[in-house]
């Protein structure tokens, strides 16, 4: 082999490898919107790119979708991200809740639909 073509494989080869260990690097990580309150799913998880979708939504605060509610009135200053919607919510509608399926399609289809963008069709966030 001339040294001009192992050379130019070379380059090559590096240049894939190292594509390869950087789109590693660069992937988001993909959260599934679930809750283990949802025992029987009639369609699967919603794969959901968390900070890919917060940043093109201009989501600067987290209690925007991770709301807590004290006596009835919105805390502004709290958050909910570490507990599970089921923590507040019950599968049927409760005490002083929505339904837990209802709080998640009013969460994210309500404003999708107020901001005319994302999806608001059944499968095009429950994939099957």
């Amino acid at each position: 082999m001339e040294k001009r073509t192992l050379i130019i494989y070379t380059v090559i080869t590096l240049m894939g490898f190292i594509f390869a260990v950087m789109s590693g690097y660069s992937q988001e990580d993909v959260i599934n919107v679930e809750d283990s309150a949802f025992e029987k799913k009639m369609r699967p998880a919603v794969p959901f790119l968390h900070d890919k979708h917060n940043e093109t939504a201009g989501i600067d605060e987290c209690n925007t979708c991770h709301h807590v509610y004290e006596d009835g009135k919105e805390n502004e200053y709290d958050s909910s991200e570490d507990q599970e919607c089921s923590e507040c919510h019950t599968i049927n509608k409760g005490d002083n809740s929505m339904s837990l399926v209802k709080i998640y399609h009013l969460q994210c289809k309500g404003c999708h639909q107020k901001k005319k963008a994302g999806p608001i069709m059944c499968s095009e966030c429950h994939p099957r």
